[in-house]
């Protein structure tokens, strides 16, 4: 099957399906590739701050995400001892501390919206196979694999959103740095018991981070900070004792731990690093999202940092073909205007994971 359009994008996550709904509405024709046949993978990262709200809104796409589902957050609270030591509330004329919006009600929604263009199309189950180039090395398009059948799209410009282990990324050979932050995160899903407050909660077990976000839908998501690669080692060792100090450390769940939480395999290991590339452009090429900057899960920083790429790289996107220059200089305006903000973001979440005890310093109620 061979196809023709502007702009490929290459991953149906958060950033590449807000691109692709932002440029059809300006009318290019876009095509977005998806490797997962539906959108119903289980996500972690999936509260929305200030800035990824504010993408939202000025895109006239927040009231469709409220009514497909979110949760606004109350407060964000600091346990020791099974009690409150700190509790942050939302700042004057704020609503909340965060938004959990399920990445497939986010998905929904710009996928929804951009299905209302003909000259936008979406291909899931669509794995990438090559990145094709002219004699000059410019990009020109993708060979990517549907079940069997091979797929051929020429494009003026080809968008890597396909995450953390961007395929786009490594075919284009484009080189990039991969920093360790010396832990690894287990999460585990289970109900929120009942009168659960709409929080986020901290609390320190050993000198180990332990997190609890609440969800939309009536669960809780627990992530817990191990040693780096420790988890082959820990895994060896008795289960019971290990999570007897989520009970411990928030006493009301007590009941949903021992019910939901009943061994190693209850949990998912998330690796954790982050990420810096030399360069986010090619002639005919951009990554863009964890694909050009990797987060850590600190401070939920990923999916807010790959809405504002798309809002960014989408008018950048809409000059350069516009003009017909889709060199490398011209696709650059999108990475000087964002590669300082991520690096600053980047650095934040280094210091948020380096004075994590001093939140528990001294007990502060407000």
């Amino acid at each position: 099957m061979k196809l023709e359009a502007d702009v490929c994008i290459v991953g149906a996550g958060p950033g590449g399906a807000l691109l692709g709904y932002l440029l059809a509405k300006n009318n290019l024709s876009t095509i977005v590739i998806e490797r997962h046949e539906a959108i119903n993978k289980e996500f972690r990262g999936e509260h929305l701050n200030h800035e990824g709200e504010a993408v939202l809104r000025a895109l006239n796409l927040y009231d469709k995400v409220e009514q497909e589902g979110l949760l606004m957050m109350k407060s964000v609270e600091y346990w020791q001892d099974g009690e409150v030591v700190k509790r942050v509330r939302p700042g004057k004329g704020e609503k909340h501390v965060g938004i959990h919006v399920p990445q497939r009600n986010l998905l929904n929604v710009f996928i929804r919206e951009a299905k209302r263009f003909p000259h936008y199309h979406l291909l899931m189950g669509t794995r990438l196979t090559e990145v094709l180039t002219d004699e000059t090395d410019s990009v020109t398009g993708v060979r990517a694999k549907s079940g069997e059948q091979e797929v051929v799209i020429k494009s003026s410009v080809v968008i890597g959103a396909d995450g953390r282990f961007s395929t786009l990324r490594k075919l284009a050979q484009l080189p990039f740095s991969i920093f360790p932050h010396g832990y690894d995160l287990l999460w585990a899903k289970i109900p929120s018991p009942k009168g659960w407050e709409p929080t986020i909660r901290q609390a320190l077990v050993g000198d180990k981070q332990l997190a609890v976000f609440t969800q939309a839908g009536g669960f809780v998501q627990i992530g817990w900070n191990i040693p780096e690669d420790s988890f082959p080692v820990l895994k060896k060792q008795a289960f019971m004792p290990f999570i007897q100090q989520v009970s411990d450390a928030f006493p009301e769940l007590a009941g949903s731990v021992q019910r939901y939480i009943r061994s190693w395999n209850d949990f998912i290991l998330l690796k954790v690093h982050s990420s810096a590339c030399e360069t986010w452009v090619k002639d005919g090429l951009v990554i863009m999202g964890d694909a050009a900057h990797t987060m850590s899960p600190t401070g939920a920083f990923g999916i807010n940092a790959a809405l504002v790429d798309a809002e960014v790289l989408s008018d950048v996107l809409v000059d350069a073909l516009r003009l017909g220059d889709t060199s490398a200089g011209q696709l650059k305006k999108f990475e000087l205007l964002r590669r300082g903000a991520v690096e600053k973001l980047q650095e934040i979440q280094r210091v948020k994971e380096e004075t994590y005890r001093k939140n528990f310093a001294v007990p502060t109620l407000y």
